[in-house]
Formats: structure tokens, C-alpha cells, sequence
């Protein structure tokens, strides 16, 4: 078994069609998922999440990847040991 992982998921919605995706997402790996914030950022027609997540690595990946490959949304990992 992998060790957890602790790790913020920056993401950025630049296309408001996938955020119903992006909650999909993070609803399915809620049990990971220790706190969100989400901005909508209105004067750029955005919107900003940070997303705290205690995971294994390979959990980390897996959601990053697919909220990253979504159209419009651009997702970064920031991770440490602990």
C-alpha cells in the first residue's frame, strides 16, 4: 500500500461547461478530499479552486490527470511527504 500523500490541486475553469465535470471529479474522490475553495473570478470569467487532498501518489495522479484533461481546465499538484 501506498503512503498518503498530503497535496493542494490548483485549478483554473476557463470553460464554465466543464465545472459541472470538475465537481463530478472531486465528488468522486471526496473521500480524499480535506478542504475546497472556489473563487469565481468574475472579470476574467474564471473561476479558481485549491483543493486540499490527503491521498496516495497514485490517487493524486489519477484525479489531477482527469481534471486536467478536461476542456478548458488547467490543473497543478503541489505535493508533500508527511
Amino acid at each position: 500500500m501506498s503512503e498518503n500523500r498530503v497535496a493542494v490541486i490548483s485549478i483554473i475553469v476557463e470553460d464554465r461547461s466543464s465545472a459541472a465535470k470538475v465537481n463530478e471529479l472531486l465528488s468522486e474522490f471526496g473521500d480524499y478530499i480535506v478542504g475546497r475553495m472556489g473563487v469565481p473570478y468574475k472579470a476574467r470569467g474564471i473561476s479558481v479552486l485549491c483543493v486540499i487532498i490527503d491521498a496516495p501518489s497514485e490517487i493524486l495522479n489519477t484525479l489531477s490527470g482527469k481534471i486536467g484533461m478536461l476542456k478548458g481546465v488547467t490543473a497543478k499538484t503541489l505535493t508533500n511527504k508527511i
